[in-house]
């Protein structure tokens, strides 16, 4: 989930977004030709040793990001676009067929929600449910080819519940997805992620109001939560140059009664709380 710090400046208050993001940039300055040249030629090695998707390649899956995972092998309940998706535990046995998608360019560089870079030159994709880690068979139903790839992201988060998996540029060209942007397929796992099973559907939830810079603002609003939702306490944070003081309200002992608490906290004022496990 987005890790949300607000902060509180004398009457005024700022929200600041982190969302685990790895922006990457490049400035070519003018002049200097040889440094113009050294980029030309590094990126025609770079085109020789990884092919690059064809123009006439359908467009990628359209991605949503989601929160990185808490832990391995112990993956927590998470939501992107208004829904909740529950990781499952153990992959053994796992089956399922539908639609692959894939994702490359504008992804590549980025952080996925494993916590490692996005390679889309790489043997990996991103899956809803599956472990984090998961090895996976995916085999293309139309033409028979068969792959295996590691789960290490989460999506695709489209309105078509068909499509089951997004796979990377390598995985999508050498299953023959690129050209079309999806094809049928069946994936099934093979490797179990690292990891006891353990009961996801419940826990210690609670929800994360405001963080401010000021024990006495974060006592404030403490004080006003208390009376309307209960439970509301302050958890310090020390960041190593700054302390925050974060306000979090209500506890919640499953999935779907922390996904009801939200809601009341959405239509009481407070639309940018969040839950964390605790």
């Amino acid at each position: 989930m987005a890790f949300n710090e607000t902060i509180n400046h004398g009457m005024g208050m700022v929200t600041t977004t982190n969302r685990c993001r790895l922006l990457a940039r490049c400035r070519l300055l003018a002049g200097g030709a040889a440094v113009a040249m050294l980029l030309a030629v590094l990126h025609g090695c770079a085109a020789r040793s990884h092919p690059a998707p064809p123009a006439s390649a359908s467009l990628p899956s359209p991605r949503t990001e989601a929160p990185p995972e808490s832990a391995p092998g112990q993956p927590r309940p998470y939501k992107v676009l208004g829904k909740w998706y529950q990781p499952i535990p153990d992959a053994n046995g796992f089956r399922q067929q539908g639609l692959a998608s894939w994702y490359g360019p504008d992804f590549h560089g980025k952080r996925a929600s494993s916590g490692e870079i996005y390679d889309m030159h790489a043997m990996t994709a991103a899956h809803r449910t599956l472990p984090i880690g998961t090895l996976v068979r995916v085999r293309q139903l139309e033409n028979n080819r068969a792959i295996e790839v590691r789960i290490n992201d989460r999506g695709p988060f489209v309105r078509e519940r068909e499509r089951i998996i997004d796979l990377s540029y390598e995985a999508a060209r050498q299953l023959g997805v690129v050209g079309p942007g999806t094809a049928p397929v069946e994936v099934v796992a093979v490797g179990a992620a690292p990891g006891s099973p353990v009961d996801l559907y419940s826990g210690n939830f609670t929800f994360q109001v405001g963080a401010f810079a000021s024990r006495e603002n974060a006592e404030r609003l403490r004080a006003e939560l208390n009376p309307r939702f209960g439970n509301a306490h302050i958890v310090t944070f020390d960041r190593g140059d700054r302390v925050f003081y974060r306000v979090r309200v209500g506890k919640c002992l499953s999935l779907e009664e922390a996904s009801a608490y939200e809601e009341q906290l959405m239509r009481n004022g407070f639309p940018d709380a969040f839950a964390v496990a605790e």
